[in-house]
C-alpha cells in the first residue's frame, strides 16, 4: 500500500469518527428559542395530535458513545489504519496460519503412519484413499473434477496416459512443484497446406480415417517438425511432457479442427505446485490417491496375487 493510500484511509476512518461524535454533540445542543421539554414543538396533527420536545434518553445517547470508543480502541488493536497492522500484530494470513499449523499438529501422527507405507500399498488402504480424496475435493477437483476425469485443458486422473508418468514418484514431484506444458505454435512456420497435412497426420495416428493424399504428406512434415518432440512413433516423450498421440486421449480435443488449432496457436498448460499448500505427507497420500484412481493399484494386486 502506498503512503497515500495509507494516510487517505487514515484520514477518513478517523475524520468519519470525529464527525459523528460532532453530530451527536451538535444535536443534543439546545437551541434558542427552543421549546422545553415540557412543551410541544408547535406542530399540530389531525387537529389535535401534537409533538412533545423530549430529548434523547440518555443511555441511548451513551450508546452511540461507547459505540465510538469501541472503535477507537478497535483501531488501536486490530489492522484498520492504513498500513498500521494494531498492537496486537493481527492479520488474517496469521490466524490462518495458526490455524494450518494446529490442524497439522492434530493430524501429523496420522500422516506419519500413512507416510512409512509406499504409495501402491497406500493406495489399497480404504481408510488413507477417504483422506486422499478429501484432500483431492479440496486441493484438486476444480480443474480435475471431482471424479478425476478432467475437462478441456485439464488432464484425465482416471485412465493410464500420463503426461510425464504415472510412477508413484513422478507423481509426488508433479503434485509438489507443479508442471508447465507447452506446446509451441507451428502455424507461422508451417503454411496453410502443410498444416492441413499435418493436421490429417495426426488424426489418422488413432486409427481414424483421413484423405491418405494429406496423411503421406503429413507424415513428412511431421518427421521434420515434430519428431523431436512427439518421438517418429508420436508415442510422445513423459521426460518433457510432450503427449503420446497414437492413443485416443486428447488434452485439448481431439477433432480435426482442434487438432489444426492446436498446431496453429500452440497450448499452454500449467499445473500449479502444491508444495506450499501440502506438507510432504498429504503429498505422499495425495500421490496415493491418484494412482488408485488411474486404476494402477488394482493392477498391481491382481499381479501380485
Amino acid at each position: 500500500m502506498s503512503s497515500f493510500w495509507h494516510w487517505y484511509i487514515i484520514v477518513l476512518t478517523l475524520g468519519n469518527i470525529a464527525a459523528c461524535y460532532w453530530l451527536i454533540r451538535w444535536t443534543a445542543k439546545p437551541r434558542p428559542g427552543e421549546a422545553s421539554a415540557t412543551e410541544t414543538t408547535g406542530h399540530v396533527w389531525d387537529n389535535d395530535l401534537s409533538e412533545y420536545n423530549q430529548p434523547m434518553p440518555r443511555w441511548w445517547l451513551w450508546l452511540f458513545y461507547i459505540t465510538i470508543v469501541f472503535g477507537l480502541v478497535y483501531l488501536v488493536l486490530y489492522p484498520g489504519l492504513g498500513r498500521f497492522d494494531g498492537v496486537l500484530n493481527w492479520s488474517q494470513y496469521s490466524a490462518y496460519q495458526q490455524e494450518v499449523k494446529q490442524m497439522h499438529e492434530r493430524t501429523a501422527s496420522l500422516y506419519e503412519s500413512y507416510a512409512a507405507k509406499p504409495v501402491p500399498v497406500l493406495a489399497n488402504d480404504p481408510e488413507a484413499m477417504d483422506t486422499g480424496r478429501r484432500l483431492f475435493a479440496n486441493n484438486c477437483s476444480v480443474c480435475h473434477g471431482s471424479d478425476g476425469r478432467g475437462a478441456k485443458g485439464f488432464p484425465n486422473l482416471a485412465d493410464a496416459s500420463w503426461q510425464y508418468g504415472g510412477e508413484p514418484e513422478t507423481l509426488k514431484q508433479t503434485i509438489t512443484n507443479g508442471r508447465n506444458g507447452v506446446m509451441p505454435a507451428l502455424g507461422a512456420s508451417l503454411g496453410q497446406s502443410k498444416l492441413e497435412a499435418v493436421a490429417a497426420y495426426v488424426y489418422s495416428l488413432n486409427g481414424r480415417n483421413a484423405p491418405q493424399e494429406l496423411v503421406d504428406r503429413g507424415k513428412d512434415v511431421f518427421m521434420t517438425q515434430c519428431v523431436a518432440c512427439h518421438g517418429a512413433d508420436a508415442k510422445g516423450n513423459p521426460q518433457i511432457g510432450a503427449l503420446n498421440l497414437t492413443d485416443d486421449t486428447w488434452r485439448y480435443g481431439g477433432s480435426l479442427e482442434t487438432i489444426k488449432e492446436t498446431i496453429l496457436n500452440g497450448r499452454n498448460g500449467q499445473m500449479p505446485a502444491q508444495k506450499e499448500l501440502l506438507t510432504p505427507e498429504q503429498i505422499h497420500v495425495l500421490a496415493a490417491y491418484v494412482y488408485q484412481l488411474s486404476g494402477q493399484a488394482g493392477q498391481r494386486s491382481a499381479s501380485s496375487e
